[in-house]
C-alpha cells in the first residue's frame, strides 16, 4: 500500500500501521460509501493517511468513472 514499518504519525510520534476500513462522503446531495479502502492509521490518536494511489482511485469512483459495485436504499429520519 505504501506505509513502511516504523513510520510515526506527524502528529503525535505513535506508530502507523495498515488497515482497510469504510468512509462515507457525500457528492451533489447524494451518499457514496467506499469500502475496504487502505490507510496507514495512527495506533495512538487514530490520524489515517492515504496514499497519493488511493486518494485519486477515490476520486475517480465518486466522480462515476466506474459502476457502483452495488447500491443500497438508506431510510432518512428528521427529528
Amino acid at each position: 500500500m505504501g506505509f513502511e514499518e516504523g513510520e510515526m504519525c506527524e502528529y503525535c510520534g505513535g506508530s502507523i500501521i495498515e488497515k482497510r476500513g469504510t468512509r462515507h462522503r457525500k457528492v451533489k446531495n447524494r451518499y457514496v460509501l467506499l469500502e475496504k479502502v487502505p490507510a496507514g492509521v495512527c495506533v495512538q490518536c487514530g490520524t489515517r493517511y492515504y496514499t497519493a494511489n488511493v486518494l485519486k482511485t477515490i476520486q475517480e469512483r465518486i466522480r462515476g468513472r466506474r459502476k457502483a459495485d452495488r447500491r443500497v436504499a438508506v431510510p432518512i429520519y428528521s427529528l
